[in-house]
């Protein structure tokens, strides 16, 4: 897929939608057509990463058939062709999360390195001062929590983190009473990879933004189930990955006001970033190129727009509407096993549900289950306070995308019911 056509497919998305029908959606995943144990593969670990497209797998095996050139700094006609594509590509997440500007929009390796960049480029400057604090929540991945304990070592800043309920939801009022006036920045999830909940985002900024404190949003799990719009949420920070919303791994974007971007420094130095070096001195380039050092990941950022094409192509909102009647379903019918219990039940959750069941160690269900091609996420989610929360040692977690279907709602209980039995 040139970019060419990536461009005409951004057009025809603006210009109709595709009626939201799962089995055709189905078809365009290849893997979703394999058997695994010689069953057909049911995938239900989306939380963890999405599948492709074949648009977005094509796009890959056409960058380095016809289009394999670095980018930015060659005038022949490759590298023209690679640098127009991947700068489209940046073009693309701008107009689908509504940033202002593309420069308003770093390519990164993923959420995580979006993550440590603010972390350490915020540590390294000024903004940070020793007895400062950032606020976070009980909910968060560990990417959201290490990069901030690695760089805080340098200086002697503080973390609070806002507890969540019974039910899995924020504490907004405990919230309310962490800041202080050395609070510096609000790093939180937008919504919860380990129990679904979508957290208030909008108001949890609005909070903030009156007591004068910056916001950081992890969006990974967001993006992929609703439209996400970063100046109506008014956040001044947003980071996801490519990898959870049907693109490639190794791509991501942090997204940052750019009266914020313009005076963090750089997060790496070497080729690409600058604008002159000498000896005694270096200069550097403007947002976003400051940040991205070296050669980045070209293919990555151009499979990621065009992920981002396909999901245009669709009303959103039928996708959180197929998504939503997934999650009902799955829920409905969990609640009839006996001895099952769901960790997080806020009623507004996105399509993921982790489970415990009475007697039966979760990676017993992961690999029993994974006999009838059923594809579970079994551990800690990579969210250890949060099972330190619910004292637990791990979950089950069944997580869904919109080519998901009933049908294999009905697999899952099948295949739990199984479990059970063979246990019992």
């Amino acid at each position: 897929m040139s970019f060419t056509e990536t461009k005409s497919l951004l057009k025809i998305a603006k210009q109709g939608k595709r009626v939201f029908d799962v089995l055709k959606i189905r078809d365009d995943f290849p893997i979703l057509h394999r058997t695994v144990n010689g069953k057909p593969l049911v995938y239900l670990d989306n939380a963890a990463t999405t599948q492709k497209p074949k648009a977005v797998i094509d796009s890959i095996t056409n960058y380095y058939t016809y289009e394999n050139a670095n980018i930015h700094r060659g005038l022949h006609f490759l590298s023209e062709v690679a640098t127009e594509a991947f700068e489209g590509a940046r073009l693309i997440v701008k107009e689908f999360i509504n940033a202002m500007s593309a420069s308003e929009i770093v390519f990164v390796k993923g959420a995580t390195e979006a993550i440590n960049l603010i972390a350490n480029t915020m540590c390294r400057s000024d903004i940070f001062k020793s007895g400062d604090e950032i606020i976070i929540s009980q909910m968060e991945h560990h990417a959201n929590i290490v990069p901030w304990q690695i760089n805080f070592q340098k200086k002697n800043i503080k973390l609070k983190v806002i507890p969540i309920t019974d039910e899995g939801e924020l504490d907004l009022d405990a919230y309310r009473n962490l800041f202080t006036e050395r609070t510096k920045l609000v790093s939180i999830v937008h919504t919860s990879n380990s129990l679904g909940t979508v957290n208030p985002i909008k108001e949890i900024i609005e909070i903030a933004h009156k007591e004068g404190v910056q916001v950081l949003v992890d969006g990974s799990q967001a993006v992929p189930h609703r439209k996400v719009d970063v100046q109506d949420l008014d956040c001044d920070y947003f980071v996801f990955s490519g990898h959870k919303l049907f693109g490639p791994t190794g791509i991501g974007v942090l997204y940052g006001k750019t009266k914020y971007l313009e005076k963090l420094p750089p997060y790496q130095g070497g080729g690409d970033m600058i604008r002159t070096v000498s000896f005694e001195k270096s200069t550097f380039d403007d947002i976003p190129h400051k940040f991205e050092a070296g050669t980045p990941n070209i293919e990555g950022g151009i499979a990621l727009g065009v992920a981002i094409n396909y999901l245009n192509e669709f009303n959103f909102g039928d996708i959180t509407s197929h998504e939503q009647s997934l999650l009902d379903y799955a829920t409905s019918e969990l609640l009839k096993i006996n001895g099952l219990r769901i960790i997080g039940t806020s009623p507004n959750k996105a399509s993921v549900i982790s489970f415990v069941i009475d007697g039966i160690h979760p990676y017993d269900i992961g690999t029993i289950i994974d006999t009838d091609g059923i594809a579970l996420r079994t551990g800690h989610h990579c969210t250890q306070p949060i099972m330190q929360r619910y004292n637990l040692p791990a979950t089950a977690r069944a997580s869904f995308a919109f080519y998901n279907t009933l049908e294999e709602v009905d697999k899952l209980i099948a295949g739990l019911n199984k479990v059970i039995k063979m246990f019992s």
